[in-house]
């Protein structure tokens, strides 16, 4: 655990054991992996400081040393903030995590729209007092519900955008399938590509890009010929879940594109866990957000 405090626009890092003798540009490159030209721009407005005072970004720091950033600066929301009831289910002054209800798109898809998570956690910080450009990490389909992280500064955004492409950042979902699931575990290892008869949708197709999906039975229902099952990616390809599953014959409930039938208004899918380590601070996060699915017991996933 890293001991941190906010101070206005300033978050001060006393320097844990483990970066004593790295220089400034060394925590930057090595510990944070922050793109190149945003520690440039940090270093030109003289957003870093150790102890309260700026010095060079290559002397080596001390144990003891207050590493001092310039996170917390106002900027113009990059959506139109918009009022919608939202479920927090996690928020520092880093980051924040939603539970995204079903039927709301995770970000605009042209500047005008005003209807999705964005714009909601947009207007959420702004009641806060917090006027910031607000980011999202992932995303989920519209229709699926579940937890959703943001970023509330562009240093965490950086930060949190790549350790998710390193797959640092671990996502577990549930899901209701037709029929009886015949392996307690597996895993389906098969290419995603669009589907050239249907704008929206994708299958799997030898000259997709990879994507791996892992899924585990949590439990059978007999009466409705559905399973719940917990499953997690390696991956991120758009619809991978859903594609795969249909691909094995067992389509998500409610999932009319991939072939499942109309027992919801919707894909019975929900993001249910996120688990990572916090980007400033090395704590374990992990944040649920539990589903509105029948038979399901939250102490079995």
């Amino acid at each position: 655990m890293v001991y941190t405090k906010k101070f206005g626009e300033w978050y001060e890092i006393t320097l844990p054991s483990e970066w004593v003798g790295l220089t400034i540009d060394d925590i930057f490159k090595q510990i944070w992996k922050a793109p190149k030209k945003q520690v440039h721009t940090m270093r030109m407005e003289k957003q870093v400081k150790v102890n309260g005072e700026l010095i060079s970004w290559n002397h080596p720091l001390k144990a003891g040393d207050r590493l001092q950033l310039r996170l917390f600066i106002e900027e113009e929301f990059n959506v139109i903030p918009t009022y919608f009831e939202v479920d927090v289910a996690y928020e520092d002054d880093h980051l924040i995590v939603f539970n995204k209800p079903a039927h709301m798109d995770t970000h605009p898809n042209s500047p005008e729209q005003v209807n999705t998570l964005a714009n909601a956690a947009a207007f959420y910080l702004q009641a806060k007092g917090e006027q910031r450009k607000v980011k999202h990490i992932h995303r989920l389909d519209r229709d699926t519900t579940g937890v959703v992280l943001f970023a509330k500064h562009s240093l965490a955004g950086s930060i949190l955008d790549r350790m998710l492409e390193e797959r640092l950042i671990k996502r577990t979902y549930l899901a209701l399938v037709h029929g009886k699931i015949r392996s307690k575990k597996n895993t389906i290892q098969e290419p995603i590509g669009r589907d050239r008869h249907h704008p929206t949708r994708r299958r799997v197709s030898p000259t997709g890009q990879s994507a791996i999906t892992h899924y585990e039975l949590i439990e059978y229902d007999p009466k409705q010929d559905l399973s719940l099952i917990k499953c997690q990616l390696d991956t991120g390809r758009t619809h991978q879940i859903r594609v795969h599953l249909s691909h094995i014959g067992h389509p998500l409930a409610g999932d009319s594109i991939y072939g499942g039938q109309p027992v919801f208004d919707r894909q019975a899918l929900h993001a249910a866990k996120l688990e990572f380590l916090h980007p400033f601070t090395n704590e374990k996060l992990c944040i649920t957000a539990s589903p509105t699915f029948p038979f399901l017991e939250q102490d079995k996933w």
